[in-house]
């Protein structure tokens, strides 16, 4: 188990009205990558029960463009919203765009998916894994928060399975349930048939 604390920066904690609810709003800076990581938080690291989180990748396309070619963007609201029904919670937003491979080979691998491959061929094809995303740092986070114990928003298992390995305990996995549309449904559909997701 690794349960060491990565090496960050804790910025300044402010409060973040949203059209979802008012949060609080800290800025993480990893110092080994120098990546700026954002957690976005409702209620305080000593109001008892288990906290709501998400762990959310960042996607440019879907979280600031509205895309549908992905429900990133739907998952970030939607995970916001049942946050602030809640009451407490935390959503943590890492700088891993396009499952960790970056900008500019998520839109390379979107050409090869419009030629015919699914996420992870095209992933496969540009030389990297299905999934390069790293969970430490959101582990990390949370344990500088106070936070060991969560119920979270998530359909992936092995999301589950890398934050217990970092010693955060899961209380319950919460889905997530987004509809898909004619432009994901392959998506949908590779994420459960090839990456596990439920």
């Amino acid at each position: 188990m690794n349960t060491t604390l990565l090496n960050l920066i804790k910025g300044e904690r402010v409060k973040l009205p949203t059209k979802f609810g008012d949060f609080e709003l800290i800025v993480f800076k990893d110092k080994e990558s120098g990546l700026e990581h954002i957690a976005i938080i409702k209620g305080t690291s000593n109001l008892k029960g288990d906290w709501l989180t998400r762990v959310h990748s960042a996607c440019a396309t879907g979280d600031l463009f509205g895309s549908l070619r992905c429900d990133c963007g739907e998952q970030l609201a939607r995970s916001l919203q049942l946050i602030e029904k809640n009451g407490k919670g935390i959503l943590i937003y890492l700088m891993q765009e396009g499952r960790g491979i970056g900008l500019l080979n998520k839109i390379k691998a979107y050409k090869l998916q419009e030629n015919g491959m699914d996420t992870v061929d095209a992933n496969l094809k540009l030389g990297f894994k299905p999934d390069e995303r790293n969970y430490d740092i959101a582990a990390s986070i949370l344990k500088t928060l106070n936070i060991s114990e969560i119920n979270l928003l998530t359909n992936n298992p092995d999301k589950v399975l890398k934050l217990e390995e970092n010693g955060i305990q899961i209380k319950k996995r919460v889905p997530l349930k987004i509809t898909p549309n004619t432009h994901n449904i392959k998506y949908f559909e590779t994420k459960v048939s090839k990456m596990g997701h439920l």
